[in-house]
C-alpha cells in the first residue's frame, strides 16, 4: 500500500509573509504545500511566481471568514490526503494608522478576522491533524503593548490558567461591544484593535495547546509567533525585514522535529520563547 503523502496549508499566502512561508516549506517540507487565497486569480498568479523559482506548491481557494470555504478545504484534504500535517494560520488584517474608519468598526472587523476566523479555521481543520502535526498562528509583539494597556482586572482574566476558549471568546466579545459603545478604555481594554486581536490569538494558542495535550493523537505541537516588523502591504512596506526573514520563525515552528517538548504552546519570536511575565 502506497504511503499517504503529507500536506501543509498556509492561510492567506498569495503575498507577503504567507507567500514566503510557502516558499520556505516548499524547500524543506516532505509533502505537498498548499498556498491559499480568497481570490483564485491572485492565488494562481502567486503559484506561477513560485513555479518560476523551481518550486511546486499547490493551490486551494480559502477565505477564513467564510465557513463554507473552510469546510470545502477540509473535505478536499480529507478525501485527498486523509489528514493534515502542518497548518499555518497566517491570514489576518490590520487597519493602517491613518485609516479614518471609526474605532468601533476597526475593533469589530479586526477581531472578526484575526481572532474568530482563525479560531473557526482551527476548529474545522484541527480534527484533521495527524500525529506529529504542527500548527502555527501568526501573532505580534504588539500584543504585549496591548495587554500592558489593560486594567489589572482584565489582564488577570486573560492570564487565568483555567481560562477556557468560551471564556476567552467572552472577553473578546466584551472588548468589541465596549468599543462599539465607546467605553473600551473605561472598561479596562486597550486602545489598539489590532493588538487586542493578537492578545486573543496568543491565549487561543495557550488554550489549544492545553486541550490538545489531552488528545490521543500524539506529538501535535501548537505555537504562536511574531514575524517581526516586515516589509509587506499590511505594514505599508515599512520595517527592516524582508518577507523571507519574517517567515523564518514560522517555518521553523512548522518543521519542529518529532517529539518536540519546547517550544510547545508558546509565543515565539526569532526562534526564542517570549514570556508574558
Amino acid at each position: 500500500m502506497a504511503s499517504i503523502r503529507k500536506a501543509a496549508v498556509v492561510t492567506g499566502s498569495n503575498k507577503g509573509i504567507g507567500f514566503a512561508v510557502v516558499r520556505g516549506l516548499c524547500k524543506s517540507f516532505d509533502g505537498d504545500v498548499f498556498l491559499t487565497a480568497r481570490d483564485e486569480g491572485r492565488g494562481q498568479a502567486a503559484i506561477a511566481d513560485l513555479n518560476k523559482e523551481g518550486l511546486q506548491p499547490k493551490f486551494h481557494q480559502l477565505d477564513i471568514n467564510d465557513q463554507s470555504s473552510i469546510e470545502r478545504l477540509k473535505s478536499f484534504l480529507l478525501s485527498t490526503y486523509g489528514g493534515l500535517d502542518v497548518l499555518v494560520n497566517n491570514a489576518g488584517i490590520a487597519y493602517r494608522n491613518a485609516d479614518p474608519a471609526p474605532f468601533a468598526e476597526q475593533a469589530e472587523f479586526t477581531c472578526k478576522t484575526n481572532f474568530w476566523a482563525t479560531l473557526l479555521t482551527s476548529r474545522i481543520l484541527f480534527p484533521l491533524l495527524r500525529p506529529h502535526a504542527r500548527a502555527v498562528s501568526v501573532s505580534s509583539v504588539l500584543a504585549y503593548t496591548a495587554i500592558d494597556q489593560c486594567s489589572p482586572a482584565v489582564q488577570g482574566r486573560f492570564k487565568d490558567p483555567t481560562l477556557t476558549m468560551e471564556g476567552l471568546e467572552k472577553i473578546m466579545q466584551e472588548f468589541v461591544d465596549a468599543a462599539k459603545a465607546g467605553r473600551h478604555l473605561e472598561e479596562g481594554f486597550p486602545k489598539s484593535a489590532y493588538g487586542t486581536s493578537k492578545i486573543g490569538k496568543n491565549f487561543m494558542t495557550v488554550i489549544q495547546d492545553r486541550d490538545i495535550r489531552k488528545d490521543p493523537r500524539e506529538d501535535i505541537v501548537i505555537n504562536s509567533c511574531c514575524p517581526g516588523h516586515v516589509q509587506t502591504d499590511m505594514s505599508s512596506h515599512t520595517g527592516p525585514r524582508n518577507i523571507d526573514e519574517g517567515a523564518d520563525t514560522m517555518v521553523y515552528l512548522a518543521l519542529l522535529p518529532p517529539n518536540t517538548t519546547s517550544p510547545k504552546g508558546n509565543f515565539v519570536a526569532d526562534r526564542s520563547i517570549l514570556q508574558w511575565g
